[in-house]
This record gives C-alpha cells, sequence and structure tokens, in this order.
C-alpha cells in the first residue's frame, strides 16, 4: 500500500467517524436492531440445521421463530419486570421509616458504644424525603414515561418510531445477516482480504463472548438471583437480583454489588444478622453456577476484553455518544483490542523489534 492509499483509508476513516459522530441521534434503533440481530443469528443458523423427518426450517421460517421470541422477551419485560420492580421498590420505600427507626434505636447506640460518640443518630425525615424525591424524579420509569408522552407529541412521534423500526429492522438483518457479512467481505481488495477475515473471525470470538455467551449468562444469573432471593423472602429480590446478574460481565462485581445490597436489604428488612446466611448461600450457589457451568457452558474458553478496558470502553461510549456510545462501546473496544493485538503481533516480527542493524 504505497503513501497515497494509506492518506486515503485515513481520511475515509476521519470521515466515517464524524459522519457517526453526526448522525448518532438516529442511529440508536440501527444500532440496537444490530446488537439484538447480532445476538439472534447463532440460533438462527442452529434452527436452519433443524430437521424432522423430510420437514425442515428454511431460513425466513427460523428468523421469524427467533423474531417472535425476541418480540415476546421484549414485551414480558415491558409489561412484568419493570412494574414488578418499580412495586418492590416502592413497598421498600414505604417501609423505609420504620427501617430507619430500628437503625436509630438498635443500631446506632452499639456503634457507639464501639466507637464513641461521632456516630450520631440518622435525620430520618431527610433522609426519607432524600430517597423518595430520587425515585420519583430518577426511578419511576413508567410514570416519568408517561407524563414525558402525554406532554410532548415529539416524544410520542419518536417512541412510536423506534417501536416500529427496530422491530423491522431486526427481522431484516436476521434474514440478511449471512449474505450482508459476504458482501461487506467482498468489498475489501484482494491482497487484504485474507487478513481481514482473519481479524474479523477474532474479533467476532472476542465479541460473541460479550454480546452472546456473556449476555445469556447475565439473563441466567439475573433469573437465579431474583428467584434465590425471592424464595429466601426478601422484597428486593427483582431489581436487587437483576442488578447483580446484568453487572456480572465484570468478574466478581456482580457479586460483590448483589451481596453487599442483599445483605444491606435483609438487615433492614429482617433486622436479624441471621437472615444474613441464606444470603450468603444464595450468592455463594450463583457465584458457583457462574464459574463451574455457566460460563464454561456458554462463553467456553473464548479470549475476551479485560475488566478495566471493558469499564473504560463503556464510560469513554457514554462520554462521546451517549446511550448509543453504551451500546457501541464493547463491539468497538472488541475490533480494536483484535487490530492492536494484531499490530503487536507484526511488531515483534520487524526487523524493528528484532536483533537487527543499529541504527
Amino acid at each position: 500500500m504505497n503513501d497515497s492509499q494509506k492518506w486515503f483509508t485515513l481520511f475515509v476513516a476521519a470521515g466515517l467517524g464524524w459522519l457517526l459522530y453526526l448522525l448518532a441521534p438516529i442511529l440508536m434503533p440501527f444500532a440496537v436492531a444490530a446488537i439484538l440481530a447480532y445476538l439472534g443469528d447463532p440460533l438462527v443458523d442452529r434452527l436452519e440445521t433443524w430437521r424432522y423427518k423430510q420437514f425442515r426450517l428454511n431460513r425466513t421460517m427460523a428468523v421469524m421463530l427467533v423474531f417472535f421470541g425476541i418480540i415476546i422477551s421484549a414485551t414480558a419485560i415491558l409489561l412484568v419486570v419493570i412494574p414488578t420492580i418499580e412495586y418492590q421498590i416502592g413497598v421498600f420505600i414505604e417501609k423505609l421509616p420504620s427501617y430507619l427507626q430500628w437503625l436509630n434505636k438498635s443500631v446506632i447506640p452499639t456503634l457507639q458504644t464501639y466507637f464513641g460518640k461521632g456516630i450520631r443518630p440518622l435525620k430520618t425525615g431527610q433522609l426519607i424525603e432524600l430517597v423518595r424525591h430520587y425515585w420519583q424524579n430518577g426511578f419511576a420509569v413508567t410514570e416519568s414515561l408517561l407524563k414525558s408522552v402525554s406532554h410532548s407529541g415529539a416524544v410520542v412521534l419518536g417512541w412510536l418510531m423506534n417501536a416500529v423500526l427496530i422491530p423491522v429492522i431486526t427481522f431484516y438483518l436476521l434474514r440478511d445477516w449471512n449474505e450482508l457479512v459476504i458482501k461487506v467481505h467482498d468489498l475489501f481488495p484482494r491482497r487484504v482480504a485474507g487478513t481481514v477475515g482473519r481479524l474479523a473471525a477474532e474479533a467476532d470470538t472476542v465479541l460473541g463472548a460479550f454480546l452472546r455467551g456473556q449476555f445469556y449468562v447475565m439473563l441466567a444469573l439475573g433469573l437465579y438471583y431474583s428467584i434465590g432471593l425471592r424464595l429466601i423472602g426478601l422484597d428486593l429480590a427483582l431489581p436487587i437480583g437483576m442488578t447483580a446478574g446484568l453487572i456480572s460481565f465484570i468478574p466478581y462485581m456482580g457479586a460483590i454489588v448483589g451481596i453487599g445490597m442483599a445483605c444491606l436489604a435483609a438487615i433492614l428488612q429482617f433486622q436479624d444478622a441471621m437472615h444474613l446466611v441464606p444470603v450468603l448461600i444464595v450468592f455463594g450457589v450463583g457465584h458457583s453456577l457462574e464459574s463451574m457451568l455457566l460460563t464454561p457452558w456458554l462463553v467456553g474458553n473464548k479470549i475476551g476484553l479485560h475488566p478495566v478496558a471493558v469499564i473504560f470502553a463503556v464510560l469513554a461510549g457514554g462520554q462521546l455518544f451517549g446511550f448509543l456510545g453504551v451500546l457501541l462501546a464493547l463491539p468497538v473496544a472488541s475490533v480494536i483490542m483484535v487490530l492492536l493485538r494484531h499490530i503487536h503481533e507484526r511488531y515483534t516480527f520487524s526487523i524493528f523489534y528484532s536483533d537487527g542493524p543499529h541504527l
């Protein structure tokens, strides 16, 4: 590749990056649809290979089955999971005054005995008002959505457009995913097509570990933690369980955060340290399931991103492109990591790195 081609390639890459930045506000449904299609494509491929006697599914029929599965799952989340989380948090807030009163009467005096009078009783009134204000303005999902929709025609139009566009784009991407991959591969010059194909396969391996395998691990852990905490009687079982599951893509972070939140909720609700034992058992079994069953089965030995790289990628993407950047952070980070690995490999085999002639 001569200098003019290199500059042209750099110019095109910079132009595409700037165009992406300008179009970020309208790319959200396309990004969501692309992620859903990427998650669902392996299942579609498996359904295509399924046969019963002379009957087999073609690509369109397999896509329709996976597509309706996605629609049903999304509808269940909107109609069941989110209202349940709101209800459980609302119940916790209603009981919060009695929890804080117990802390002031039982816990604070004990802490003062061991650590001195520097520990003061909690100002229950201010804390309750702060929590209620934060909940009403930050976490009342259904209420805030209904208010915004009822007061803004633009919001109504935006939600309707996304509600229509995301399923439509997801369906067509799922149906034509393999053909799109082949066409994109055919666009590259033949002298670099082999290298691009190898890098793309490596990027798919890394990306698959996070957007496919790790996604299923997160959902499985969230479901397990929610059910387990509910069986021991914890009021905040669903929000704590789902939170612990969804941040489990960072090793140990889901278990640590989940244990902390669940222990605090158990102490406040049951006001007895013995109820911490079932909480620890739930998370201990969950961590064992993750390390010995879920991760080996769903993720396997795929090389994933370092936890620090994951955190940085998500924060950087959110800072640069908002929620769209958060969605695209891991795919972009996976590709960058593969490119850096390829550059490092070429560097270690270069004359500059080896014991060649010194300058």
